[in-house]
């Protein structure tokens, strides 16, 4: 692969946003979207849901690219411990955010990296999102536009959705889907060192 990559690098994710976000950190990679079940279990909590998820969908598609790097991931909004999932339809969405509306929440990304060798090391990184007050109308108004339609608790802090947020505390882009600084640590577990657009063995493997 270009960019000095020493192994090739494949995303088990459709998500645009961690492909963008891949991008910009110069990381050249495939796209395999994994095809597995995401829904929660009874009684699971959030961030084991999202580290189960990250799991299962880097080994879904590791088995299909077993010289591969493959970097599964998950991301969930739970408020008062319940996991708020993609919205099933517009009025859903707009539920959704009048529940969140003033309120603050947790965002949950849980980060899979299966190895070649079989080694697979999870990561799950977590975010508290304050929104700001807005009413009925605003939120129909967001929804309106159709972007929330396919993300996380109903809105997306990278787009138009970052008008309805008061506040983060902890890592912007563990919301955004993809936790950078919680990556390059998953990556130099398993022996890779990031070198701003490239990887470098770090010696371990």
């Amino acid at each position: 692969m270009g960019g000095g990559m020493p192994l090739p690098l494949v995303l088990a994710s459709a998500s645009p946003r961690r492909s963008e976000l891949m991008c910009m950190l110069g990381l050249d990679h495939e796209v395999i979207p994994a095809d597995v079940d995401e829904s929660l279990r009874p009684g699971e909590a959030a961030r084991a849901h999202v580290e189960r998820l990250a799991r299962t969908k880097a080994l879904s598609v590791a088995a299909r690219r077993p010289n591969a790097l493959v970097l599964g991931a998950d991301t969930v909004v739970a408020l008062d411990d319940e996991v708020l999932g993609k919205p099933a339809s517009r009025d859903d969405a707009v539920a959704t955010l009048m529940r969140l509306s003033g309120r603050q929440h947790e965002v949950h990304t849980g980060l899979a990296l299966a190895e070649p060798n079989g080694v697979t090391a999870v990561t799950v990184s977590s975010t508290r999102v304050l929104f700001r007050s807005f009413d009925h109308a605003v939120a129909c108004r967001y929804v309106a536009t159709g972007e929330p339609l396919d993300k996380a608790g109903s809105y997306g802090i990278q787009e138009l959705g970052a008008a309805l947020v008061d506040g983060v505390e902890g890592d912007y882009y563990t919301v955004v889907g993809l936790p950078v600084a919680a990556l390059v640590r998953l990556l130099e577990r398993a022996g890779w060192r990031y070198d701003f657009g490239s990887l470098a063995p770090t010696g371990r493997i």
